[in-house]
């Protein structure tokens, strides 16, 4: 049977049914596209809404073909942050350089999305809410794969029985712990700690973020337009990641205050406010690699399979890639087949841009006062980054064409 009649035969007879777990990036964007193929999709997240604000994220290479596709990248270009400066100081505040960001992180203007991570989720919730059912408020409890699909009992209650079930609940993925094991089994750390949180701004800060740095040690403060709050962030070099403080928030506070208790600049400040903030977000600087995303049906996508880090500036671009790969490689196939094409296609791109940063040489967060030196020395003397030789790894994959009932998608 042809490619398009299989679809259009499978959305007259029984549709199969899939849950995705985590409405975040990954997941409405899968849902989308097996919406599209003709999945009677269901999708759970413990949060209780659509989630709002949060960091900005970057949308680059092959990710923008993603969106375009869905349709959103006019509204995601309207959301888009002119970021115009960015402005590295010295231990002692001095100015070391003050460039346009794409000099170091090798976007391209006019080409190249930066969104508030809220202005994304809610785009891709726009496009898939009346054709997708969404269950808020709650998550998956257990999963007992049989013949015949995969038995889910939820935490607030009641079960189900799918086809298929996807995770996409992020780094720390609960249904990669159920069904791969331990999350230590496939983290790799690469070397720091980081606190994200918001603060007022009272720095007058606009369109702009302004780096600290000390050996082993940075603060920014970035200003996304001429908002009240800026976002701030604390990094820094760890030899072990500090598990006994990933689940209480007390020792996180604890820990960055002690690392940055003689810092200058407007540090003190910074950790000042973060003991008072109610939106402080700890965690490593880890990639998540693994040697296969899939057991039986059940898939993992996203930071769930692979995440990069935010080293790497790619994180959101593998999840929509990689929701977009996973549907296509579905299209007309059983679970066992649409799997295997999944990790064929993708895997080369997951690796290539996470190979973008190694471990300990994340090149803005020189560890040691020699590399900080040369880091800084190289930041007085650029007007542009060398281009780049080759593809640029966020743009290493042709996205194949998405045969669907009505009109080829390329």
């Amino acid at each position: 049977m042809p490619h398009t009649e299989q679809l259009t035969h499978a959305r007259t007879t029984q549709r199969r049914t899939v849950l995705i777990s985590g409405a975040s990036i990954a997941g409405p964007a899968l849902a989308y596209w097996l919406n599209r193929y003709g999945y009677a999709v269901t999708v759970v997240e413990k949060a209780a809404a659509p989630r709002s604000g949060g960091y900005p994220i970057d949308v680059r290479g092959s990710a923008l073909e993603v969106v375009r596709r869905m349709g959103i990248l006019p509204r995601l270009r309207e959301a888009h942050i002119d970021l115009r400066r960015i402005t590295f100081l010295e231990g002692d505040g001095d100015t070391v350089a003050s460039i346009h960001p794409h000099t170091v992180t090798g976007g391209v203007t006019g080409r190249d999305l930066e969104v508030r991570r809220g202005d994304l989720t809610e785009a891709l919730y726009a496009a898939v809410r009346d054709d997708v059912e969404f269950l808020f408020d709650d998550s998956v409890d257990t999963l007992d794969q049989t013949g015949h699909g995969v038995d889910v009992t939820f935490r607030g209650g009641g079960s189900r029985t799918f086809d298929m079930v996807f995770g996409a609940e992020g780094t720390h993925s609960r249904t990669r712990e159920t069904l791969f094991g331990p999350e230590e089994r496939f983290h790799r750390y690469l070397g720091y700690c980081f606190a994200v949180f918001t603060v007022p701004n009272t720095f007058g800060l606009s369109h702009e973020t302004v780096l600290w740095n000390a050996p082993g040690r940075a603060a920014a403060l970035y200003a996304v337009g001429d908002d009240d709050e800026v976002h701030a962030f604390l990094n820094f070099a760890r030899p072990r990641p500090p598990f006994d403080a990933f689940r209480n928030l007390a020792a996180q506070r604890d820990l960055v205050a002690t690392v940055f208790a003689d810092a200058g600049w407007e540090v003190p400040g910074m950790v000042a406010a973060m003991r008072e903030a109610d939106d402080v977000f700890f965690d490593a600087v880890s990639q998540i690699r693994m040697p296969h995303w899939s057991q039986g049906r059940v898939a993992l996508l996203g930071d769930a399979a692979y995440a990069p880090s935010f080293l790497t500036g790619q994180g959101t671009s593998l999840a929509l890639v990689g929701a977009y790969m996973l549907a296509a490689s579905l299209a007309g196939q059983d679970h066992t087949t649409g799997f295997a094409a999944y990790e064929n296609a993708t895997r080369a791109f997951v690796t290539a841009n996470q190979d973008l940063v190694k471990t300990g040489d994340a090149a803005l967060f020189p560890s040691t006062a020699q590399a900080l030196e040369q880091r800084n020395k190289r930041l007085r003397t650029l007007s542009a980054m060398p281009a780049p030789k080759g593809i640029p790894a966020h743009s290493a994959l042709t996205l194949p064409a998405l045969t669907l009932p009505g009109p080829t998608l390329t």
